[in-house]
């Protein structure tokens, strides 16, 4: 289905900056009317003012399932309806499970899974209204496990069943659901993990393509707009993660086990120690929410 986004409207999530931003000033450029919902206000409402009297923003974080509701209605009440939404709210944390603190992979699950869920749930009315289309960023991490980033994984693989469950529950309401599975890309968070981490880099150029590449925002966004158009259901960054999706048993088999158990084997004992000597274990991203620590990065 091809659907102009002339007079559409569209709802961002993590709209501060990075993807959230890219996609909310391409949405924009092709004619949308854009709601924003971060928790960066000072963010927010440049990005609104930048793009004109279509653009509304509010302050919500995406664990405070009240607040983002309310932010959800006063965006559909200002726009007039909300025919698309783009969940992308999302933080990072890395460290091995022995070694991870309860708090930082808590606050994984509860930003980048149930964050979706308070999206999909109190956007669920206004979608039901427009039969409109909501956009789950998920990542290439939802089929291919990394070690010491097991709490994103697991968000990421909850987000994929969470969003192919909803689909099936709103599919008699109109509403259509994608999914966009991200490798690498060139974001805050991405360059924060190779400043705070000396080994991630290196640790990314071993593995096979595409998680050994990084793509540009503006692409990425570029492919998220597209897929709103479109209302497609599933979208890659690059593509080839798409081959990662349908190898995903294969990945995971005993026939990979013997490099897996040699990679991990080799960078383990290094990123443990690194991330011992940075002194903590979580990056938090501006807009999403509250970062009680220092150096946050984005999505």
């Amino acid at each position: 289905m091809n659907q102009d986004l002339r007079n559409q409207t569209v709802v961002v999530t993590g709209a501060a900056r990075g993807i959230g931003e890219k996609v909310a000033r391409l949405a924009t450029a092709r004619g949308a009317r854009v709601g924003l919902i971060g928790l960066e206000p000072d963010r927010l409402r440049d990005l609104a003012e930048d793009l004109g009297p279509t653009a509304v923003w509010s302050e919500a974080d995406v664990r405070d399932g009240a607040a983002l509701r309310v932010a959800i209605d006063r965006c559909a009440e200002a726009l007039g309806g909300i025919d698309h939404v783009v969940a992308n709210a999302g933080v990072v944390a890395y460290g091995t499970v022995r070694q991870a603190d309860e708090a930082a992979f808590e606050r994984v699950l509860d930003v980048n899974l149930n964050g979706v869920f308070r999206t999909l749930k109190y956007a669920t009315p206004h979608l039901q209204r427009s039969q409109g289309h909501v956009t789950v960023v998920a990542s290439a991490l939802s089929f291919l496990a990394l070690p010491a980033m097991a709490s994103y994984g697991a968000s990421k693989s909850g987000v994929e069943m969470l969003a192919l469950a909803y689909r099936q529950e709103v599919a008699h309401l109109g509403i259509t659901v994608g999914l966009v599975h991200p490798s690498w890309i060139d974001t805050d968070l991405v360059r924060g993990a190779e400043v705070d981490l000396p080994s991630f880099q290196a640790l990314r150029k071993e593995l096979p393509y595409p998680g050994n590449v990084t793509t540009s925002v503006d692409r990425a966004a570029l492919a998220i707009v597209d897929g709103l158009e479109r209302r497609r259901k599933r979208v890659y960054v690059p593509r080839a993660v798409g081959v990662t999706s349908w190898a995903k048993a294969a990945l995971n088999s005993g026939l990979t086990w013997p490099w897996v158990r040699r990679f991990a084997g080799r960078w383990v004992p290094t990123i443990e120690d690194e991330v011992a000597a940075l002194g903590r274990n979580d990056q938090l991203v501006p807009g999403l929410v509250a970062a009680p620590e220092p150096a946050a990065v984005e999505a």
